[in-house]
């Protein structure tokens, strides 16, 4: 059974109910009467005496005095019943819980959708405007009573108010009673009426979509703190209100107070509000706050959080915005949130700087979040693909063009190589020899100095170029060093390529980049080597890239590595028969893995769930398999959510990677493992591999078995050299079933020096020399720019081991859908059409859970893009369907993809239907037919 629980609406401001509603109200009473329960199935108030017409029968004050009054006598001065019949008015109470309740046991049922909604009112002496709240008490058998919250309005005593809210029971209470609450000791509770009706699931669901599309109302109560402290609190800290601090200096932004936290003694202090029933599951909220800091001449990073507890009490905390702040002046803090599940509690605060700084918040704005417009195609005029924009690349004309960056020297040496390196010549094809000349770098004292060159005007925004040239250094460095073709825009850094150079040969650099925003200055350069040691550059090419003509060659590769030649063979049939055959092939699955990364949290939406269940075979778990998620605190373990994940990837046929078993990094581990000793650092290695891999025994086909090996060592630091190979060699005895897998980042792009395939395919050979039985490699292709030459001059050099290669965490970025889905395109074709790559993995496809932004395919409220159009296209590329009539031999011939086919043979008199499965193969298969 599908898991509901509290669907809330947000409070509306002050509105009078109309009178159509109260017709409807007065229509649905008489229906509502006989008690019975209700399926969902007609739009019916469960609640009896909803107007108080009949004094308080079926209700009954909570521990206070009640009593109703007339609208036309007026018990209350100035007070008349909304609808001018009766109100209820709820006294003598001494705790903000006390109101008015009614049983409606009888009247609910598990899975179905209520709606509520009453207008109130407050009486006595207090100042400005008081919560008043709807909440069901639920008994349980052996378990203690819980309480449900439905919804909330802030009322006043110079108006009716109208208070919304909606629920469904997960499952069906011994008793379940509707009350409300909520102003404080001493204040007067006025009920002019209640109505609960019921309707359906989706219903409500769409009710819920529309009241809070809304996104010109903020819902934070007292956002900017005119009303005081109300509706804020400090979150293990105190909060204090100021219209100024540090004699004057400090003052708002805007409005004329801001709030402090003090006494902050972590670094998760700060100040909170909690915003239970005014969002909405589904829907993406964008959140903008001013914030600053009191007490630190540094500064610091300060973070907008959610916390959220779900029906099951199970706890989320949702990352929604950082920036840096201090105490100079006030920052925007600015990011968005989307709740997929159901929940009973969600707080926002803001923490972030260490124990001792003060947070200083101006105001916090919660919205939902505008929709952003489709981005269009980029326009680009002549392109000039393959045309180098270095001028005097050649130095045919000495080094004019080029420029000393800092106080060394330029000079022309000959010598060089005359060919394009390997990964240019790819892009390129047949181009002119390089003329042998090279820049000489003299006089270096700093690892930045070398020859640079303005290249402003020569850009083209939204063109990736690849960069492309012959690098050397001097003799006087010890052993080789990195250099880097970098790139100046507007003063940031742009990594153009990496390569580790040494002094005995000429080494090929290779690398993209992309600018997507108009520059004010561009300028490239070449860096690295240590001050003292001279440079030498020899025919560096920046130029755009043709994708298309790329996607060509592709395509014809495809058609060799996954594809085969089929023959359908009918027999039973007589030579008349054959006459008019109609042969119709059609392709149901490609057997090529690609799958997604997904988390525990997605799979409460149930539009994320459909769309990956539709348009992936695999998957990969996002954190849930990591050892801080299993065991956050040593001997505590969460399992469940991998369980639940699991279950859901069974139930759909999908075959699921483990990652990652250990992760290298030092900064990704618990803080109990980073603290312990030797010996116990080993032992909690040895229980972490017998726990994971005992219980999911045989139930994931590949584990990352220590994750980016080139990037971290902290267990091979404190345990030693031999500790990697251990893990795999355990990891097999434990789940021989299980492929074992390294893997890491910017092995395929040329950026990286720690990880280019050289040493990539080095670290590899040393895991197996020591016994490691290394079954895959894993190409994270987190990814910027990609061009396909440089892709796949990795993975040619990677093959050369013979495992299989898999991209496990595949993502692009940028800011236009259109490139992005060029971007994307450029790495499916890549690894779909290289032989040696096995499987394809997307680091996620939903707007707001993935590490990078402007890389979803659909956004955070299930709108596809133009990038996740692009994806279901190629989906629908990659399989193959064929129809004709048979010949005279009596067989039928296509070449498809490999998967499951399905194929239907029509004759004048009769209809064969037989599915078949091609996998790979040099000769054609032979699929028999017989009628």
């Amino acid at each position: 059974m599908r898991k509901f629980s509290a669907r809330l609406f947000k409070s509306r401001g002050a509105r009078r109910e109309s009178e159509s509603l109260r017709e409807t109200m007065a229509n649905q009473e008489s229906s509502s009467a006989s008690g019975s329960n209700f399926e969902g199935t007609a739009a019916v108030n469960i609640i009896l005496n909803h107007d108080f017409s009949g004094g308080l029968q079926s209700w009954h004050p909570n521990g206070c005095h009640g009593y109703v009054a007339s609208g036309d006598c007026g018990h209350l001065e100035g007070v008349t019943a909304n609808s001018g019949g009766s109100y209820a008015v709820v006294s003598n109470r001494t705790e903000c819980w006390q109101g008015l309740e009614q049983d409606i046991t009888s009247k609910v049922s598990p899975g179905s959708a209520y709606t509520v909604s009453a207008i109130v009112r407050v009486s006595g002496a207090f100042q400005g405007p008081t919560g008043v709240q709807a909440t069901l008490k639920l008994e349980y058998p052996n378990e203690a009573t819980s309480y449900l919250f439905v919804g909330r309005t802030m009322a006043s005593h110079d108006r009716w108010e109208k208070l919304e809210g909606t629920f469904l029971l997960e499952r069906m209470p011994n008793r379940v009673v509707f009350y409300l609450e909520g102003p404080s000791p001493g204040v007067d509770l006025l009920i002019d009426y209640v109505i609960v009706s019921c309707s359906s699931v989706k219903e409500s669901e769409e009710i819920n979509r529309r009241c809070f599309a809304d996104g010109d109302e903020n819902i934070i109560l007292n956002p900017r703190f005119e009303d005081g402290l109300n509706n804020w609190s400090g979150r293990g800290c105190k909060i204090l209100l100021h219209d100024s601090m540090a004699d004057g200096k400090v003052l708002p932004l805007n409005g004329k107070f801001f709030a402090s936290t003090t006494e902050r003694s972590q670094s998760w202090n700060g100040i909170q509000q909690e915003i239970t029933g005014r969002v909405q599951r589904k829907l993406a909220y964008e959140v903008t706050a001013i914030v600053r800091l009191f007490g630190s001449t540094t500064s610091s990073d300060v973070r907008a959080t959610l916390w959220v507890q779900t029906q099951n009490q199970h706890e989320q905390y949702i990352g929604i915005a950082n920036s840096q702040a201090s105490d100079k002046e006030w920052v925007q803090l600015q990011g968005k949130f989307l709740l997929n599940s159901v929940v009973s509690r969600v707080v926002i605060y803001l923490e972030g700087p260490p124990a001792g700084i003060d947070i200083l918040v101006n105001s916090v704005v919660v919205k939902h979040a505008a929709k952003v417009p489709p981005s269009p195609p980029p326009v680009i005029e002549n392109p000039a693909f393959g045309v180098n924009i270095i001028q005097n690349s050649n130095l045919n004309d000495g080094t004019n063009g080029w420029a000393p960056l800092g106080p060394c020297t330029l000079s022309v040496g000959t010598g060089s190589p005359h060919i394009l390196p390997p990964m240019a010549r790819d892009s390129l094809g047949a181009h002119e020899p390089l003329s042998g000349r090279y820049i000489l770098v003299t006089n270096r004292t700093q690892t930045w100095m070398g020859p640079s060159q303005i290249i402003t005007d020569k850009l083209k925004l939204f063109l990736t170029y690849q960069v492309s040239a012959w690098v050397r250094i001097g003799s006087g460095a010890s052993g080789p060093q990195n250099v880097n073709v970098a790139l100046s825009v507007d003063g940031q850094w742009v990594n153009g390529g990496q390569a580790d150079v040494g002094s005995d040969t000429w080494h090929e650099i290779g690398g993209s980049f992309r600018i997507e925003k108009q520059p004010s200055k561009v300028m490239v350069y070449i860096q690295g080597p240590p001050g003292g040691v001279d440079l030498m550059v020899a025919g560096l090419q920046i130029f755009p890239v043709d994708r298309q003509m790329r996607f060509k060659h592709l395509k014809k590769q495809v058609d060799k590595v996954r594809k085969r030649d089929v023959i359908l063979k009918l027999s039973g049939l007589d030579a008349s028969s054959l006459i008019g055959t109609f042969v119709k092939v059609k392709q149901v699955k490609n057997s090529f893995p690609i799958g997604s990364c997904i988390m525990r949290m997605n799979i409460d939406n149930e539009d994320f769930v459909d769309f990956f269940v539709k348009n992936f075979n695999w998957a990969v778990f996002g954190n849930e398999l990591k050892w801080p998620w299993i065991e956050p605190q040593q001997g505590k373990f969460n399992y469940q959510d991998a369980d639940e994940l699991l279950d859901l990837c069974k139930k759909n046929n999908m075959e699921v990677r483990g990652h990652c078993i250990f992760w290298e990094v030092e900064y990704t581990l618990q803080s109990w493992v980073r603290s312990l000793n030797k010996n116990d650092l080993m032992t909690a290695v040895q229980n972490r591999l017998t726990g994971l891999l005992t219980r999911y025994k045989e139930k994931f086909r590949h584990y990352d078995v220590n994750n980016e090996m080139l990037h971290g060592s902290f267990f091979q630091d404190r345990l030693g050299k031999n500790i990697r190979s251990y893990m795999f060699k355990t990891a097999h005895q434990l789940d021989p079933s299980a492929t074992l897998f390294v893997n890491d980042y910017h092995v395929e792009d040329g950026c990286d020096t720690r990880s280019s395939p050289e040493k990539y395919i080095a670290h590899i050979l040393d895991l197996q020399e020591q016994g490691a039985p290394v079954g895959g490699i894993g190409v994270q292709a987190h990814i910027d720019s990609p061009v396909g030459p440089i892709v796949c001059s990795a993975l040619d050099k990677l093959g050369i081991l013979g495992l299989p290669i898999w991209f496990t965490e595949l993502d692009v970025s940028s800011i236009n859908e259109y490139v992005r889905g060029d971007d994307l395109e450029v790495m499916l074709w890549e690894g779909f059409a290289h032989p040696a790559v096995e499987g394809i993995m997307l680091w996620g496809f939903w707007e707001l859970f993935m590490s990078r932004n402007n890389a979803h395919l659909v956004d955070a409220e299930g709108g596809i893009n133009e990038a996740g159009n692009r994806y279901l296209a190629l989906m629908q590329d990659w399989l193959s369907h064929a129809h004709g009539h048979i010949d005279g031999q009596g067989e039928f011939r296509f070449r498809g993809f490999h998967g499951s086919y399905s194929v239907e043979v029509t004759t004048l008199t009769q209809k064969l239907s037989q599915t078949f499965v091609v996998d790979k193969g040099d000769s054609p298969l032979v699929i028999n037919m017989n009628f």
